[in-house]
């Protein structure tokens, strides 16, 4: 159901009458027809949206799951790992053993990363395949 917004707009769509029109190069404007209008092309700045579809709201979906982006997002969260196992060690940890510890926290992170990622990628697949069905 649409909210106020939208049906407000859909309301404003419809009271307003217009014409295409296609002014040449002399700047006389002339009135084209359905039949003369052009086709939407499908090319790559198409979306193949209707007009007044609305987008969705949030940026892209889940990508399919790469290791290679799973392995830069282990090494982003690395020093971040690093500096929590230093803080929470105190002064009983040396940076040694934060290293270590830090690197069995990525070796665990890694794999766990991917297994989300490839969650999401099929969850959305399953979405995407139901409402093409539909």
């Amino acid at each position: 159901m649409a909210n106020r917004k939208q049906r407000r707009r859909r309301e404003k769509e419809k009271r307003h009458e217009y014409e295409l029109v296609e002014i040449d190069g002399e700047g006389n404007e002339t009135v084209l027809s359905g039949s003369e209008l052009k086709p939407a092309s499908s090319g790559k700045g198409s979306t193949g949206k209707q007009a007044g579809a609305s987008k969705p709201s949030r940026g892209r979906g889940p990508q399919p799951p790469s290791w290679p982006r799973v392995l830069k997002r282990g090494a982003l969260f690395a020093p971040i790992f690093l500096a929590t196992v230093l803080l929470l060690g105190g002064d009983k940890m040396t940076f040694a053993t934060a290293l270590v510890q830090t690197a069995m926290l990525v070796a665990v992170f890694v794999p766990f990363s991917y297994f989300m990622d490839r969650i999401m990628w099929r969850s959305q697949q399953k979405r995407l395949a139901k409402s093409r069905g539909a």
